[in-house]
């Protein structure tokens, strides 16, 4: 039988109203409000529930922890770490990062496709030059690799600019919309040469580390574009700068990379055609994310107190 909920450790920015949906999923329990580097060891010792990336070093210090309630969608380095009390769980934020990630991936995509990075350079050079032809998601085929929560939201984007699109996933389903059709991921390679567009929004697993590799490339169609919105261990750099340079592959957008952050010295920065962001679309820039996990939080805050099972649970 699982102790009363007595204290919750918040780390992450809350607003006024955010913090009263969070505290409204359990009236009775005390919300001690820190953030990730203030938070003390006094304070993670006396949580029962921490609500926030708390740095799994820390972990062994939580000894009443009962939930460890993640801001992320990614929980690969909890899974990995031996610091995690025997008792508790873990819950991640799968459902709050949909719209953030999907409208930035998006919004690279675009760039791309438009020329844009380049037009940004003769700006800064005052130079005034037309770069030629472009191309246009009306018509595209869109190849999305991971179709829960980011992947739906990014294809219902590509689907409203006219796009035909495809997920791509592990186990089979029937399609529904955002998708026309959708694949398993033991059809990559009959998928890969119908699209114009491949996203990926894969978590990083035994499975997915260094699938995007010299093959996985080379069986994209020539003048294609990359998008990369999971993981950056998805992809073997050297094959993609390769793809760039020959042409094949006409452009790379990159939230990820491996590593991160990436060193001022590494190849990628420099390859032809790729847009680089430093893993900032699924932070807490865009308000919703912030409101969507506040959400999350309580909706398993009233779930632990209730005795049910725990929304995300993933540890």
């Amino acid at each position: 039988m699982r102790r009363p909920l007595v204290n919750v450790l918040v780390l992450p920015p809350f607003n006024s109203a955010q913090k009263s949906v969070l505290e409204a999923g359990a009236p009775g329990a005390t919300f001690v409000y820190s953030d990730y580097r203030s938070a003390t060891d006094e304070q993670v010792a006396a949580a029962d529930v921490i609500v926030g990336n708390l740095s799994p070093k820390r972990l062994d210090k939580a000894t009443r922890l009962q939930l460890l309630q993640l801001n992320s969608a990614g929980y690969d380095n909890y899974a990995a770490a031996e610091t995690l009390p025997r008792d508790a769980r873990v819950c991640c934020a799968v459902g709050a990062y949909g719209q953030a990630v999907s409208e930035h991936i998006f919004a690279m995509l675009l760039a791309m496709i438009k020329r844009l990075p380049a037009y940004h350079t003769d700006q800064l050079s005052h130079t005034w030059s037309d770069h030629g032809p472009v191309t246009s998601l009306r018509g595209a085929r869109v190849l999305v690799m991971g179709t829960g929560d980011i992947g739906k939201h990014f294809a219902q984007l590509c689907q409203a600019m006219g796009a035909g699109v495809t997920g791509i996933r592990r186990s089979a389903v029937d399609a529904c919309p955002p998708f026309e059709r959708m694949a398993t991921m033991d059809q990559l390679y009959s998928e890969l040469p119908r699209a114009d567009v491949v996203a990926s929004f894969l978590p990083s697993d035994a499975t997915t580390r260094g699938l995007a590799n010299k093959r996985f490339f080379n069986s994209m169609p020539a003048g294609s574009f990359f998008a990369n919105g999971g993981r950056g261990d998805l992809v073997v750099a050297d094959d993609l700068i390769e793809a760039l340079s020959c042409g094949h592959i006409a452009g790379a957008a990159l939230d990820v990379t491996a590593p991160e952050p990436l060193p001022a010295d590494h190849p990628l920065w420099n390859a032809p055609g790729v847009l680089i962001t430093p893993h900032i679309s699924g932070n807490f820039h865009l308000p919703v994310v912030l409101d969507n996990i506040a959400a999350i939080a309580a909706e398993n805050l009233a779930h632990l107190v209730a005795g049910e099972p725990l929304r995300n649970h993933v540890l």
